[in-house]
């Protein structure tokens, strides 16, 4: 039997995760991603509370990674605000400053930008940006990460992916996570959150892009339940954990089916008021299958979108291919 590579796994967590959540994540993880920290026109930062997250880190050896997000004030990826901090010089220098000045002050072990929804004239200056901050960062020791669309080409139409440039981060950030999930989602029909099949052509496009060794693919750690028939512009999904999928399919009787193509697990039920539903979600083996991909391609490690919830499934699937590095 050959010998277990060594990889790179982060986890995205909000300060609300439940301690019990986070314990139990923390050994297979090389580095926590404490989403968010806001970023404002100025490039000055709205400060988040994670001293409990990136305490639990350190004493896990578990590094702590700050997220930058540029959120309006509902909550939501802004445009605009992306747009006035990377055209305006004094804002990025402000951004740089301020990250710099909190990883030193809570002792943490780098920064991942998320900017999305970037316009297309703005992305030669995301990718500034992200060159600048790694440069900046790195004598301190600190990694740069930048999360990316998954993109299956350089040109790629849509706000979600025409501002990034995957040869540009490749080459200024330390490490690229692509975004490999949200096939199923919310507001779109049913389906696979990760078909394995669309995971696959966005990793070989990436590829052609970016160093193997700087590649974390997404992966997500949670299911969509679907009210059927699906009418578009009108049906929303309900997010459901993975293990929420199998106690709703027990609960109900239902079979579950495992599509081959995808991947992925599957099944139907109705409901008390007679309407019927299916539920897309991960299980060991499609988790298995994602995972697998990280050796058959040479990639870094991965990102799990989120940590809020623990599948002991997916830390045997983990631990049977892979040992988790604590030094990334």
């Amino acid at each position: 039997m050959s010998e277990k590579r060594t990889v790179i796994i982060n986890g995205y967590a909000y300060p609300s995760i439940s301690p019990l959540v986070l314990e139990e994540w923390l050994p297979d993880l090389t580095n926590i991603y404490n989403f968010s920290y806001g970023v404002n026109a100025d490039g000055s930062l709205t400060d988040l509370n994670d001293y409990r997250l990136t305490t639990a880190a350190a004493d896990a050896g578990v590094g702590a990674v700050m997220v930058l997000t540029p959120f309006n004030e509902a909550g939501q990826f802004s445009s605009e605000i992306a747009e006035l901090v990377l055209q305006d010089p004094q804002a990025r220098q402000n951004l740089i400053e301020g990250v710099l000045a909190t990883l030193l002050d809570k002792g943490m072990s780098g920064v991942d930008f998320d900017f999305e929804y970037i316009e297309k004239d703005n992305r030669d200056l995301y990718v500034s940006l992200v060159r600048e901050t790694a440069a900046r960062l790195r004598p301190y020791g600190f990694t740069t990460t930048v999360a990316l669309a998954p993109k299956t080409s350089a040109e790629q139409e849509g706000l979600l992916y025409s501002g990034h440039d995957y040869a540009g981060m490749g080459q200024a950030a330390d490490y690229v996570l692509i975004m490999t999930y949200e096939w199923g989602y919310t507001f779109g029909p049913p389906m696979a959150v990760a078909p394995i099949n669309k995971v696959r052509e966005v990793l070989e496009y990436g590829l052609t892009e970016i160093p193997a060794e700087k590649i974390l693919m997404g992966i997500p750690n949670y299911g969509y339940d679907w009210t059927l028939p699906f009418v578009k512009g009108e049906s929303m999904a309900r997010k459901i954990t993975i293990d929420d999928g199998s106690a709703i399919a027990e609960s109900y009787g239902a079979q579950i089916f495992y599509d081959e193509e995808a991947q992925a697990p599957y099944f139907f039920y109705t409901d008390e008021d007679d309407f019927e539903h299916i539920v897309w979600f991960e299980n060991q083996k499609s988790l298995s299958a994602k995972l697998s991909l990280i050796e058959e391609y040479g990639l870094a490690g991965a990102g799990y979108w989120n940590i809020m919830s623990f599948y002991e499934g997916n830390s045997v699937a983990l631990n049977e291919l892979y040992i988790v590095s604590k030094d990334g």
